[in-house]
């Protein structure tokens, strides 16, 4: 006979192991990015950081931003989830400060992958980032990414329809044109960093592209979808006997 048991205080659903910190923007979700429901064969849960935007976290790093993101976390862990991740990069500024206000898994940046992608290749991590002005040495010491290990950094911002529509928070996105831009500048990082063995998409609206710059630079290719579905993997090991 097999019992099953209630939390008690938990929500009346379940089944959503992971849960999802996102930004308060506007522009379109295209299927891959990470605030896009469909790009998971498992259910998710999501929570707005309220008045998170891209300027405030990106462009001025807006420490004030903490309680929100605490406050996010601590719904998400409320309603069940078993672990919290986030839906940009650049929430590597708030790491550790949420991993102590919660009692479940933090991985709130894709650059927590940087030191295993690392360790698979021995060789340097390129990383392609929104904006290359904004990455700053503290978002990797957030995530525990040795000051020695080397990286190569690219920037989208230099992609005018991605900078026209994610960056700007417009409502329309030229997917073709931001894929096109996404595959160009993993080229580019690539022929100026011939050393690199593999690639970080550390913005969250890259995902989408990453087979097409996997195809293009035969690099092996990590993004927050790697990563969610690894923690999601975690949490729900096949059984094989």
């Amino acid at each position: 006979m097999t019992i099953y048991h209630s939390a008690g205080s938990s929500p009346s659903w379940t089944g959503q192991d992971i849960g999802i910190m996102v930004l308060d923007c506007q522009y379109p979700f295209v299927r891959g990015n990470v605030a896009n429901a469909q790009s998971y064969q498992f259910p998710v849960r999501y929570a707005e950081v309220k008045g998170a935007s891209i300027e405030r976290l990106l462009y001025e790093g807006d420490a004030s931003l903490l309680g929100t993101f605490v406050d996010a976390a601590r719904q998400l862990q409320n309603e069940g989830v078993r672990a919290i991740t986030g839906a940009c990069g650049f929430m590597a500024q708030f790491q550790k400060e949420l991993q102590e206000a919660v009692g479940v898994p933090v991985f709130s940046s894709s650059l927590l992958q940087i030191p295993y992608m690392y360790a698979l290749t021995g060789k340097p991590v390129g990383v392609i980032t929104a904006d290359a002005t904004c990455l700053k040495a503290a978002h990797f010491r957030a995530c525990d990414v040795p000051q020695e290990l080397p990286v190569a950094i690219a920037g989208m911002d230099l992609v005018a329809a991605f900078k026209n529509s994610v960056l700007a928070n417009a409502v329309t996105l030229d997917n073709d044109a931001v894929k096109l831009g996404a595959v160009k500048t993993a080229v580019q990082l690539q022929k100026d960093n011939p050393a690199i063995g593999s690639i970080l998409l550390e913005c969250s609206e890259l995902p989408p592209y990453a087979k097409d710059i996997q195809r293009a630079t035969g690099l092996p290719v990590f993004d927050f979808i790697t990563m969610i579905e690894n923690v999601h993997r975690a949490f729900n090991p096949p059984q094989f006997g």
